[in-house]
């Protein structure tokens, strides 16, 4: 059986919104083995998003929405990175060693961009551009994530937060709404900075004037079922209504923080 490097749902072209995780999932080519890793570490965050395949299935089947899932472990290589991008392929994460990323040498690096990082951004590229054709407007994307409750020692404090470059159009709106819910905790551009040159969002939605979001929800309150149903009912109205704003249907260009686009 053949390795597939993405995992596409259907959904309603025609009202403009999709979704993508490129974190969704901890999975390997059988040629790949472990990379030499224990299995328990495929548990952990240096292998994929937990509970983020679960959450952007549960929020395409309210909204109706397409939306592309990675295929492939971040530990084989990291769709959310440019291809020039030092931490492409990590030979170190969060303290442990991949002995099947070092050494790295450059035919094998080539490979896994035309097995897997490649054929997931053309997948998402091919989505965008049919949600454009089939909805008149420009598509807005939102891209899933989470993050540990814990770094390096740290609590992070946020139940969710919100990343973003230079275009606040979703940024504003979807912060007031999150925010409204006064128990909740979102960060802005926290836990990570938005700005990142060549990442998947810079790919598909900065250099393109598309309107976008990338969510981080923090994993363990979507570590279960529970947690999964509860965001994707939280979000999913949310996103519907950003959806239908005037200013997320149209190109604009906003720039980047990282360089010019």
């Amino acid at each position: 059986m053949s390795f597939a490097p993405f995992e596409l749902i259907d959904g309603n072209k025609k009202s403009g919104l999709l979704l993508t995780a490129d974190h969704a999932s901890r999975a390997l080519p059988e040629a790949y083995g472990s990379l030499g890793l224990e299995a328990e570490q495929f548990d952990r965050h240096i292998a994929y998003d937990i509970g983020v395949a679960e959450l952007t299935r549960k929020l395409a089947a309210k909204l109706d929405a397409p939306a592309v899932l990675g295929g492939f472990s971040r530990l084989l290589i990291d769709p959310n990175r440019g291809e020039d991008d030092p931490t492409l392929i990590m030979q170190l994460s969060d303290g442990a060693v991949i002995p099947g990323n070092y050494p790295m040498d450059a035919q094998e690096r080539e490979t896994r961009l035309n097995a897997f990082y490649r054929p997931y951004h053309d997948q998402v590229s091919a989505l965008v551009h049919d949600v454009r054709g089939a909805s008149g407007r420009a598509p807005f994307i939102v891209s899933i994530h989470s993050y540990t409750p814990v770094w390096r020692g740290k609590a992070r404090p946020w139940h969710c937060g919100l990343l973003w470059d230079k275009d606040d159009r979703a940024l504003r709106p979807l912060l007031e709404m999150l925010r409204a819910e006064h128990l909740l905790i979102t960060g802005d551009n926290e836990p990570y900075d938005g700005a990142l040159r060549n990442d998947a969002m810079f790919k598909h939605a900065t250099s393109k004037g598309y309107p976008h979001i990338l969510i981080e929800v923090r994993q363990d309150l979507i570590a279960d079922n529970v947690g999964t149903d509860q965001w994707a009912a939280r979000l999913a109205p949310m996103l519907a209504a950003l959806n239908q704003l005037p200013e997320m249907q149209e190109v604009q260009f906003f720039g980047s923080r990282t360089d010019p686009v």
